[in-house]
């Protein structure tokens, strides 16, 4: 029969690669899954003598390893704000959900920076076309051209869009 230090650290040799495996796919990332298993290892040594069955250890860890990364959360307490929630439902009370205004805000987001952006300052921001070619360094008539071709292409897409949805039906 082993002593405790020999059986944990088979154990460990045993199990330690897959364990860290299974710790970075639930949390993504290096260091949480290190110190994940690392507790992981501290709770087993506490409990060691409860391992009746060796072959069982593997899961044994791992529902161990699971539970840690579940305890992570607990710790988490939201941030609470002295904002009424009044105040947090009006700033949505404009906000246009229709599916118009879905498609056009999707077909907005698939223009490219250079015509979105003179067009957002005009439209969303009242921006003259003057402004707009000093903030981007551009000439008057860039600014114009751009804010056609913007105009001309968010057509396109709503209409391909439109079209798409119609020919489905």
């Amino acid at each position: 029969m082993w002593d405790k230090k020999s059986r944990f650290t088979a154990l460990v040799q045993a199990t330690s690669s897959r364990l860290y495996r299974y710790a970075w796919w639930l949390c993504r990332d290096k260091h949480i899954a290190e110190d994940l298993v690392q507790e992981t290892y501290a709770r087993a040594w506490k409990s060691l003598g409860d391992l009746r069955d060796e072959k069982a250890a593997l899961s044994w860890l791992m529902t161990t390893l699971r539970r840690e990364n579940a305890r992570r959360f607990e710790k988490i307490q939201p941030a609470y704000s002295d904002i009424e929630i009044e105040g947090v439902v009006d700033l949505y009370q404009h906000y246009d959900t229709s599916t118009e205004a879905f498609v056009l805000r999707q077909a907005l987001i698939r223009l490219s920076v250079e015509y979105r952006e003179p067009l957002i300052l005009q439209v969303l921001e009242g921006w003259s076309c003057e402004e707009i070619a000093k903030h981007l360094d551009i000439s008057i008539n860039a600014v114009m051209t751009r804010l056609f071709r913007a105009r001309k292409k968010l057509r396109d897409q709503v209409e391909g869009e439109v079209e798409g949805k119609v020919s489905k039906l």
